[in-house]
């Protein structure tokens, strides 16, 4: 199995459970990929490339990494997935190494495994490529040399926690065979691996090193520790050359520009980046990166630039072109830094999902291309205060998170096209997806226009924009139902005074802006008119009908083209409610625990939902059938299918992600049958960021990849295929040459008729030398006529009195070896005058025999009877005909020949008559039918 081993960790809670019933996927979905993942807290690491001439950039996002460009941001491939978090990375001239589970794997253009080392008992926190060799340390305070090609342990030092615990190393250049060590105890040693020796220890601050980098200057490194102290130590001297303070925190990182100033950059754990000047000894200048930690700064090699990670799932890359030698942002690629809440497809191309998260951000991700995902920032009272603000500072004009939004296409260009509600607050804000920000509109009702909008009891709870883009009707906790005009944010109309007693739960309206419905936690579902008696801005008093429920309401959900509402109940039962009816056509009754979110299929055949229970359930609306389901790690809070119906898009409790499951039924034949809606729901993994990724070891026991097998598989790759020349004897083949190869012959003489020249022929200028060369389509030199040894005798031999040319010879040969593949091989290579010619030159009058005007007969008729070159024969057999016609019939050999050919000719040509006179009726048939 792929996921054994992965799936095998995930459920140590619940084995006897859940065991038996794992599976890959489920019998509708299977894992495609996840979207949003760019960093995390593990460092980032940088490989130049010299062919590509750009550097590339390799973030970890859990279990795998991802390989970018550091150009545009591009993502060139993701890694496969590991079989637990990796916690280390480190790159070579050859190879890109990750720690994961006490192994260390070699990584070959990110993608193909080429070594795995296996030794280590703790997990690998801090690797080091050193020439041939792997530097890695453990948990267990254990340094090993690996050596690379060998996949052999070099080396093992073993050093006590309580006197030297490492966290620390790097390598200084021109230092051989040595490598610098931090420690938790503040000290530095320098050891050489050669000899297993320490070399020296340094001890010149007692807090804690975090990171050592290597300076351009000889001997000398940039030491960070947990205090926030920076220093640069001359190794060579044992001394301190200068000392920087970081007051915000410990410094993560430290790295030196080599593009010209003497700047050091230092990243700090409250994401502040300092810019310390080498020379004047004194901070530079100051950056707040990111919102958490900075673990990632690298000043990339003769490069003005700075690439910068965080576990704020976000990396980014500074520019120093300010005025002042500062920095800006020039790129950035982010994902949500807190779980979303709501994701939907937005558009009827199925290439946007529109996601909000507890982070407060609305964001646009792309299906086809990361590059494609966009920011529509965090939602906020008061724009123009926030935007003078730091981004990373407080704001106390931020909004609570966005719990529910809808969306539409209809008005795009024109307006706001998104309409969001957040939690805890009455103001419902607006957001365009043309233009990629956040409305101006802050939608209120009059009645809570005075009160204190943070702490007022009522509260939105849910939304809905209606199909012709211009409003946007919203329910409260207090059971107001309102109207707004989402492009003015004008209040236009009230449903009932209040519409219901208690909390509104779910909204839905028809295509044609005729009918409201809504629903409450008390249990009631009404129709209201969608505008009152006089106008649309008129407020409707009465419901046209009420629809009691067993149970309050806890979610709706809506299938506009089938006019279609799905309603979810606080008992957890599914009902499905048809909008011109009003009756409850179908109920689903199934899961355990608190119902998420339900979706449609775009044919609104199946209904999926979603539920604290962990499970994804599928029902098929026609049958009232459950057709498929499967529980997942985390139960999934919000999902969405795409409007082509190829992929779900699902959302998960603590997850940054989001999800992407395909619709196998579009790509293979499935076969669905009804499911027991009690019966335990297999388990299934969430998708990764790579497609149908593999475990490591599956992989490599899979693949068996070794040198012999590169070179087996290099030599596959580089071989050609090479199309058959006839797939089947019984198969009429044609010739694939031009057409105007063979179909001009019968007209040659009005074609040179036609294209003759007005003006005769100038003569060339004589050339010093030329090579004789044979007539036909390729050039090819006449060598045959060269002086041999048997011209150079003076010996005569008689010759015959025919002038047959070469095709002529060629067929006189076939009378004795029946060989006819070297004529025909010959007569495909000339041209449409040469091929007339070769034939007209067969008559006995025209220097050819009857022998050859006989063999050529028999050479068509070899065509024919191999069913090769069908066209070619057909041709080649007219120009025979109506050139040598008349003198025939005066030889009864060639009449003979002519009947045995004719024979073949017409047994041929009834098979391919039958089959065009069978597709014309067929054709002709459809047509009729059609009309």
């Amino acid at each position: 199995m792929t996921h054994l081993r992965t799936e095998e960790k995930a459920d140590s809670e619940e084995p006897a459970e859940r065991a038996s019933v794992f599976k890959e996927s489920s019998c509708i979905f299977r894992r495609n990929r996840a979207l949003g993942y760019v960093s995390n807290q593990v460092p980032a690491v940088t490989r130049y490339i010299q062919r590509r001439r750009d550097t590339l950039l390799i973030t970890c996002i859990g279990r795998s990494f991802q390989v970018y460009t550091a150009n545009h941001f591009r993502l060139l491939h993701v890694s496969g997935l590991h079989p637990d978090e990796i916690t280390a990375l480190a790159t070579d001239r050859l190879h890109t190494y990750s720690a994961s589970n006490k192994c260390i794997y070699a990584w070959r253009a990110g993608k193909h495994i080429r070594h795995v080392y296996r030794g280590h008992q703790k997990d690998v926190h801090l690797l080091l490529p050193f020439g041939s060799n792997l530097i890695a340390i453990d948990r267990d305070n254990v340094l090993k040399v690996w050596n690379i090609p060998t996949e052999d342990v070099y080396l093992e030092v073993p050093f006590r926690p309580d006197e030297f615990q490492i966290t620390a190393v790097t390598h200084p250049p021109t230092y051989i065979n040595k490598i610098v060590l931090g420690s938790q105890q503040g000290q530095v040693k320098i050891l050489n691996i050669k000899k297993n020796s320490v070399v020296c220890t340094l001890s010149h601050h007692e807090s804690r090193i975090t990171c050592i980098e290597p300076s351009p200057a000889l001997d000398v490194v940039a030491v960070g520790h947990g205090d926030g102290t920076i220093m640069l130590l001359n190794l060579k001297f044992d001394e301190v050359l200068m000392n920087f303070q970081q007051d915000w925190g410990q410094v993560t990182s430290l790295s030196f520009r080599t593009d010209g100033p003497p700047i050091l950059v230092s990243a700090c754990s409250n994401g502040y980046m300092a810019f310390w000047n080498l020379e004047e000894r004194k901070l530079a200048g100051q950056l707040q990166a990111h919102e958490e930690p900075v673990t990632t700064a690298i000043c990339l090699p003769s490069e003005p630039v700075v690439f910068t990670t965080s576990p704020d799932n976000s990396m980014k890359m500074f520019v120093f072109d300010m005025p002042d030698g500062g920095a800006r942002q020039l790129r950035i690629r982010e994902g949500h830094t807190k779980p979303p809440l709501c994701i939907r497809y937005h558009g009827s191309s199925g290439v946007s999902i529109l996601s909000s998260g507890e982070d407060s951000t609305m964001r646009v991700f792309s299906t086809i291309s990361e590059s494609l995902n966009k920011s529509m920032g965090r939602a906020t009272y008061n724009q123009k205060a926030t935007k003078k603000k730091n981004r990373f500072q407080y704001d106390k004009f931020g909004m609570p998170p966005i719990l529910e939004f809808t969306s539409d296409i209809a008005r795009e260009k024109e307006w706001d096209n998104i309409a969001a509600i957040h939690a805890g607050v009455i103001q419902t804000t607006t957001w365009s997806f043309d233009k990629n920000r956040m409305g101006e509109h802050r939608l209120v009702p009059q009645q809570f226009q005075n009160s204190n909008r943070t702490n007022f009891q009522s509260e939105t709870t849910c939304i809905m924009l209606s199909h012709c883009g211009n409003f946007v009707i919203i329910g409260y906790s207090s059971g107001d139902i309102e109207r707004f005009n989402i492009q003015s944010g004008i209040h236009r109309a009230s449903y009932g005074s209040p519409g219901h007693k208690m909390a509104v739960r779910g909204l839905a309206s028809d295509n044609l802006n005729q009918t409201v419905i809504s629903g409450c936690s008390e249990g009631l579902l009404k129709f209201w008119p969608f505008k009152g008696i006089n106008s649309f801005n008129s407020s409707v008093d009465k419901p046209l009908a009420v629809l009691r429920l067993a149970d309050g309401i806890a979610l709706m959900r809506q299938h506009r083209e089938s006019s279609m509402v799905a309603i979810g109940l606080e008992t957890f039962k599914v009902f499905v409610v048809d909008m011109h009816t009003r009756v409850i056509v179908r109920k689903f009754v199934g899961h355990t625990a608190k119902l998420n979110d339900l979706a449609f299929s775009p044919d609104s055949r199946w209904l999926i939902t979603a539920a604290m229970d962990s499970t994804i359930k599928v029902w098929d609306i026609p049958s009232s059938y459950m057709v498929d389901h499967f529980r997942v790690e985390t139960p999934c809070i919000s999902l969405s299918m795409s409007p082509n119906g190829d992929f779900l898009a699902t959302a998960h409790v603590g997850l940054l992600g989001i999800y992407l499951w395909a619709n196998k039924t579009l790509f293979n034949q499935v076969s669905l049958r009804s499911i027991d809606p009690l019966e335990a729901a297999p388990y299934v993994g969430l998708p990764t960021n790579v497609c149908d990724a593999m475990e490591l070891e599956d992989g490599m026991q899979e693949l068996q990849i070794d040198e012999e097998d590169e070179t087996k598989l290099g030599e596959l790759i580089d071989a050609k295929y090479e199309t058959p020349i006839q797939l089947s004897e019984d198969l009429i083949t044609l010739s694939g040459l031009a057409a105007s190869r063979w179909q001009n012959l019968l007209d040659l003489e009005l074609i040179k008729q036609r294209n003759k020249p007005k003006a005769p022929p100038k003569a060339p200028k004589q050339a010093p030398f030329f090579l004789p060369t044979v007539s036909g389509l390729e050039l090819r030199f006449d060598v045959q006529n060269g002086q041999t040894e048997e011209a150079s005798s003076r010996i005569r031999k008689a010759s015959t009195l025919n002038n047959l040319t070469a095709f002529g010879q060629l067929l006189e040969e076939t009378s004795d070896t029946q060989e006819f593949d070297p004529a025909v091989a010959h007569l495909t290579q000339l041209g449409p005058s040469m091929v007339d010619f070769e034939i007209k030159s067969l008559h006995p009058e025209a220097g050819g025999t009857l022998l050859a005007m006989l063999q050529f007969l028999k050479l068509v008729e070899f065509m024919f009877a191999t069913n090769l070159n069908f066209e070619l024969a057909q041709s080649y057999l007219s120009v025979f005909l109506r050139s040598h016609g008349l003198g025939l019939t005066e030889t009864p050999e060639l009449v003979k020949a002519l009947r045995s050919v004719s024979l073949k000719q017409q047994e041929s040509w009834q098979r391919v008559e039958e089959k065009l006179i069978y597709g014309t009726g067929v054709v002709a048939a459809l047509r009729n039918f059609a009309h």
